[in-house]
């Protein structure tokens, strides 16, 4: 009588690892693209590097430097009045064109298409075509001028008091469509018998979206706000397209500033020095929606 061997246990993980085991390659990336290079920035920072690192320590001797610039500071003002009129333009446009849309309009997908297309291109692209269009001997206002209005003028573009409003123009023309897109998967998460009850009430459409809809997505709302000043600190290619930063620095924004005292200056511990401040400018708008998100989960 011939024994039978016991069957082989099959080695299985723990519930609960295999998910781990997966995330761990994204984990190391981002532990070393992410959180290294954010120590090795401030680190260089406290340096006197300049064309290479040198790692000799000055302690905040970069950060003083940074702050006694007056094109610093004039980069600063100008991301401030860039931000406000980026995120409220895109944010104010993006809902309206959400709502037109979400009201039935007809060839939707087309007009869809149309808001989203801006987003394929890149700000290099973005900023050259503008620059087109506000060139005033190529653009806008030579072709109104061609059709007899001699006076008319639209030279933002060389005027150092309206250079920054052609950078937050051109930068509300293509992220709208983001905005839209993100207004109009909210709306269409509303429920429907909300509107039925609306109807029933005789309440008009606009109070409708003004004290019901739009507390609805204030998730939404804050959403888009964060993302749309993530992208106002780090512009940077817009800028150059667009403006170089010009007239003189008068469209200037942190990022340029940052690009070029390591890149053409040879300033890599002041370049550094004003990374990191950019950093921490972002880390204070997105800590306190991390934190309130997680007390929400918490709760």
């Amino acid at each position: 009588m011939t024994e039978t061997c016991p069957p082989r246990r099959r080695w299985r993980l723990p519930q609960g690892a295999a998910p781990a085991i997966a995330l761990v390659p994204a984990a190391l990336i981002t532990l070393v693209c992410f959180y290294l290079f954010i120590g090795w920035t401030f680190a260089i920072s406290l340096t006197d590097s300049r064309l290479l690192p040198n790692w000799e320590f000055i302690g905040l001797e970069q950060y003083r430097r940074l702050f006694a610039s007056s094109r610093w500071w004039t980069a600063l003002e100008n991301l401030g009045l860039y931000a406000v009129l980026f995120i409220g333009g895109c944010t104010l446009l993006g809902y309206l064109l959400a709502i037109l849309i979400d009201r039935g309009v007809r060839a939707e997908g087309v007009y869809r298409t149309i808001f989203m297309l801006p987003l394929s291109m890149s700000f290099v692209v973005t900023g050259i075509i503008w620059q087109w269009m506000l060139n005033p001997g190529l653009g806008i206002q030579q072709a109104v001028r061609g059709l007899g209005f001699e006076e008319f003028a639209f030279n933002w573009l060389v005027r150092a008091d309206r250079a920054i409003f052609t950078v937050a123009l051109a930068g509300i023309w293509q992220q709208v469509g983001l905005c839209m897109a993100l207004f109009l998967a909210g709306l269409r998460g509303i429920d429907p018998n909300i509107w039925k009850a609306a109807r029933v009430d005789g309440i008009p459409t606009w109070r409708v979206y003004l004290d019901i809809v739009t507390p609805m997505l204030k998730a939404t709302f804050f959403t888009s706000t964060i993302l749309l000043f993530s992208l106002a600190v780090k512009s940077f290619d817009l800028v150059v397209a667009l403006t170089g930063g010009g007239p003189g620095f008068s469209s200037d924004l942190p990022a340029r500033f940052v690009m070029e005292h390591i890149l053409t200056r040879q300033e890599l511990g002041l370049g550094a020095a004003g990374a990191f401040v950019m950093l921490c400018t972002i880390a204070a708008v997105v800590a306190p929606y991390l934190y309130l998100q997680n007390r929400r989960g918490a709760a």
